[in-house]
């Protein structure tokens, strides 16, 4: 019987390039059978060949082979040491801030996802554990707002849903100066346009629902650890915890990861094209896109990322506006997430940050007329007709 674990040749696979090690992943194939398509062990348990001698495998909660290609070849395209997939982004947080003790400190980020935000005044309130909102681009916020019992920094960048980017060297090396982890939520991005754990970052989190998975078929999450001993934590928590991800999904995330490189180019290109429509349309007021030269951290991003993204947030010129075009969009679906293959549109302030205050809501620009865009695959001249036909009627 062949251990899994110990067959491949994981550590050479780091010559190939990203899309390379997307499509062909960490084993590459079933080593037992052969089958390209990495199999589905829809398997709770494993039978021992004796006492003494073993598979590596015992219970599907502590290891699953299909799971353990998906998070293998999640390290291998972030750099770091092991992954975890969870059953949801939510988890992969939530998994993330058990490694903060009572009476500990952690900045996240001023405007991120709401859930995050819940976890924070909920979860950590309950055990004791303090948080503060900054605006990572001010990097004198950062400084003022660091405690003495601060142990982890939590960025998300670009945020959501204001696009506002951080600067993870800069942080990361303030952070470890003082003893601090940092923690990026790469969701927006991947690794297929921004490696945190290479600009200094000790983990990085993914709900991969959205574009690592990328169909709008899964719910799932990702931890990559830049080291073993943070691994070694955060195996002994998932096994405790529990919300590891299934075979199935693990197999449909593993699948989808195979066109990431295909998919990111093509929310990236379709995505500077909108922004340039929508930025020229009177009805218009405001639009936050990272990719246009004159947003304050363009520059930033250039330093370290890739690519800008297929995200972007606008406003228009009053809330009865935004109710009728909601309703006159076709191609584009209400609803909620981001990152899969069909461009979708949400409001904010009515659904994925109900959890924030208005008063903070309105302080960080996430007004009543706000939208955020996830810009799908599809022929761009047909996303831009329906935002053109929804804005005109």
């Amino acid at each position: 019987m062949k251990n899994f674990t110990n067959y491949t040749a994981y550590d050479k696979k780091e010559k190939y390039k990203d899309d390379t090690k997307a499509v062909r992943g960490a084993l590459g194939h079933d080593p037992v059978t052969g089958a390209i398509s990495f199999p589905i062990f829809q398997s709770a348990t494993y039978r021992h060949i004796s006492i003494k001698e073993n598979t590596n495998f015992n219970y599907s909660r502590i290891i699953n082979p299909t799971r353990e290609e998906f998070e293998r070849t999640m390290a291998l395209l972030d750099h770091g040491a092991a992954a975890f997939a969870t059953s949801s982004g939510m988890a992969a947080i939530s998994l993330v801030l058990t490694m903060l003790k009572s009476k500990e400190h952690i900045l996240i980020s001023d405007d991120i996802y709401g859930g995050t935000i819940r976890a924070c005044t909920d979860t950590l309130k309950n055990n004791n554990i303090s948080y503060t909102q900054v605006d990572f681009t001010n990097f004198d916020e950062v400084v003022k707002n660091t405690k003495p019992n601060t142990k982890m920094m939590f960025i998300e960048t670009p945020t959501n849903p204001m696009m506002k980017v951080a600067d993870i060297k800069k942080i990361s090396d303030y952070a470890h100066s003082l003893g601090i982890m940092v923690v990026v939520d790469n969701t927006f991005l991947t690794s297929y346009y921004q490696k945190p754990l290479l600009l200094g970052a000790d983990l990085v989190v993914y709900s991969a629902t959205k574009y690592i998975a990328g169909h709008n078929d899964v719910l799932a999450g990702v931890v990559v650890a830049k080291t073993n001993e943070q691994a070694e934590y955060l195996k002994t928590e998932m096994a405790i915890h529990g919300a590891c991800l299934s075979p199935m999904d693990s197999w449909l995330a593993l699948r989808g990861l195979k066109t990431l490189g295909l998919r990111m180019e093509r929310h990236n290109a379709n995505a500077m094209k909108v922004a340039e429509f929508l930025r020229n349309h009177p009805k218009v007021k405001k639009i936050y896109y990272v990719g246009f030269k004159d947003h304050p951290e363009y520059e930033i991003s250039l330093k370290q990322s890739t690519g800008f993204g297929g995200m972007i947030s606008f406003e228009l010129d009053s809330i009865e506006t935004v109710n009728k075009f909601l309703e006159k969009l076709n191609l584009i679906l209400f609803a909620e997430s981001l990152g899969g293959v069909e461009s979708l549109i949400t409001h904010p302030a009515s659904r994925t940050h109900t959890e924030v205050s208005k008063e903070i809501r309105e302080k960080l620009g996430i007004s009543d007329t706000l939208l955020r865009l996830s810009v799908g695959i599809e022929d761009v001249e047909d996303i831009i007709n329906d935002l053109k036909n929804a804005l005109e009627n």
